[in-house]
């Protein structure tokens, strides 16, 4: 089994008949999902998705793949295949978009629906090819086949992309849901067919490779839906991803079945149900779905909401009513149905929300006590049964923090595939197709690139180091005032202290630090005040460590008399 290293270098150029593949996000996370195949000088993309930040990263709205490997060749990029339509997939195409506005964008009907509304926020009209499965689209160098999969969202595709270098199939997020609402199955027959003429590599969904068996059809939910339905003597409350069109579907029978109306909350809800049920996906029985002022007027046990917030995201309805912080009021009796996954890293904030709710009265009901979710993702029994179906000559796990990927290799192993044909590689690592041998042959920049508000990559490391500074520690403003001839103190320092727990006068007595400092920069020369500042910023900031074992963002001002 090949590890990814990181010592590794830039890689040399590709051989003449090579493929290049580089994930540009995906591999180490839950989430931005991004593949870069490069053939004859031409690139193409499998997704472009974002990943939300988590408690460490305050101040951040998502996280973007790093375009700076594929910036100085946008012109090459042939187009963008995107499997389906969650935001891990689809989020970050507005960003790529912004620096080539004219890239192509292919995908099911939905997921370019989907996509489409997302732009129109930004501005931007695509250029979008739809396409099915079973479709197959020349793009450069690359010939694709499109086939379905099925996954927690409509419109699911895998993509085999040909080259002369040899036949990848990449699975995108999918499981074998034998039984799905729409009667789509994943196309076994097809993985079967591309079999047969000989799968190259293979970048397999390693989510669920951890989880034994087989994942649950979506419609065993139906019970514990219909049981919430049944109890709940007031309001229901049902957070979803905004796009699990079949669970909200699932909602949408039971509401009806059990005589209420329903009403979106969340401008992701509202526009995702809309464009959905445009297209014929989600199928809502006539008079059902009401604004929310109509809702609001029924008596409580004829109301459902539907809304945004099942990760505990700070901003969205479900967090926002938990903290009182929303026109809807949670109330004592009302029931809060939680129909969604917890990604790795949410854990505790969707424990506060569970808590918020609970205060207020509400019960609530959520993966942990009720079966009220499936995954969308294939566990080991269903990866197993593809590797023996398709036989992949390689094998790189792709969409999984390291230990699903670790799991993910190790069950391709157990199948009869040579370890030394198996790729575990991390974001910007570059692997080789050549010769039919998939390899490690360096590493490209892959880093976190940071959306706050308007901005893009301006927060880095250092600024989310200094906000969680910020948040821990406190911040103490000094201000010095030096005489311009001596370059020492002219009057007292000035401290102003936010958010550090110590009394008032706390750092009073680091006025001899400071007459030290200013004293050492005399002797030398150093009358520069941006150079003073950094001194008195490092030797106060050792001082407040030595004596309070603590260490506040520390700025210091230096003004001349």
């Amino acid at each position: 089994m090949r590890h990814s290293h990181p010592e590794l270098q830039k890689p040399k150029p590709l051989p003449k008949n090579g493929l290049r593949v580089v994930g540009l996000g995906g591999l180490g996370e839950i989430g931005r999902n991004m593949t870069v195949f490069e053939y004859q000088g031409k690139l193409l993309i499998v997704d472009c998705g974002v990943l939300f930040p988590e408690e460490h990263q305050p101040g951040i709205d998502v996280i973007l793949p790093d375009f700076s490997w594929i910036r100085d060749r946008l012109d090459a990029i042939v187009g963008v295949v995107l499997t389906h339509g969650h935001e891990d997939h689809i989020g970050g195409v507005p960003y790529l978009l912004r620096e080539r506005a004219d890239i192509p964008l292919i995908g099911s009907r939905l997921t370019l629906a989907l996509i489409k509304e997302k732009l129109k926020e930004h501005r931007i009209r695509p250029e979008l090819r739809e396409v099915a499965e079973g479709d197959e689209l020349d793009l450069g160098p690359f010939s694709t086949e499109f086939l379905a999969v099925n996954h927690s969202i409509p419109d699911g595709l895998a993509v085999a992309i040909r080259t002369g270098a040899g036949l990848v199939l990449h699975t995108g997020d999918f499981k074998m849901d034998q039984f799905p609402l729409d009667q789509r199955i994943t196309d076994l027959r097809g993985f079967a067919r591309l079999a047969d003429e000989g799968v190259d590599l293979f970048l397999v969904d390693s989510t669920n490779a951890e989880v034994p068996g087989f994942t649950t059809s979506e419609r065993d939910l139906a019970p514990a839906i219909q049981k919430v339905f049944r109890d709940a003597p007031r309001r229901v409350i049902v957070s979803s991803f905004a796009s699990h069109v079949h669970r909200i579907q699932q909602v949408l029978d039971a509401a009806h079945q059990h005589g209420r109306k329903v009403a979106f909350v969340g401008r992701s809800m509202v526009r995702n149900m809309g464009v959905a049920q445009d297209l014929g996906y989600l199928d809502v029985p006539p008079n059902l779905v009401v604004p929310l002022h109509e809702l609001e007027k029924l008596p409580p046990n004829k109301a459902t909401l539907i809304c945004t917030g099942s990760q505990g995201e700070p901003m969205a309805a479900l967090s926002r009513m938990a903290n009182r912080d929303h026109k809807i009021r949670v109330a004592e009796g009302d029931t809060v149905l939680m129909a969604s996954s917890v990604i790795p890293g949410n854990e505790n904030a969707i424990s506060n929300v569970i808590n918020g709710l609970t205060r207020w009265g509400a019960h609530v009901v959520h993966k942990g006590n009720a079966k009220v979710h499936v995954s969308g993702h294939a566990s080991a029994g269903e990866l197993v049964y593809c590797y023996n179906i398709i036989e992949p000559r390689n094998v790189m796990p792709v969409h999984g923090e390291w230990r699903h990927l670790r799991a993910n290799a190790d069950l391709a192993i157990s199948t009869g595939i040579d370890p030394d044909h198996v790729v575990i590689a991390e974001d910007g690592v570059v692997v080789d197709l050549v010769d039919g041998h998939a390899k490690i042959t360096g590493k490209v920049a892959a880093g976190n690139v940071y959306v706050d508000a308007q901005t893009v990559g301006g927060a880095t490391e250092a600024t989310l180091q200094d906000r969680r500074t910020l948040a821990e520690e406190g911040v103490v403003t000094v201000l010095v005032i030096v005489d311009a001839d001596t370059g020492l103190l002219a009057d007292r320092p000035e401290f102003l202290v936010r958010g550090f727990v110590h009394q008032d006068g706390a750092f009073d007595p680091a006025e001899p630090i400071i007459e030290r400092t200013l004293a050492r920069a005399a002797s030398e020369g150093i009358a520069d005040a941006h150079q003073l500042e950094q001194m008195l910023t490092r030797d106060i900031g050792r001082w407040s460590h030595k004596t309070f074992r603590r260490s506040p963002l520390i700025i210091s001002i230096v003004i001349d008399a």
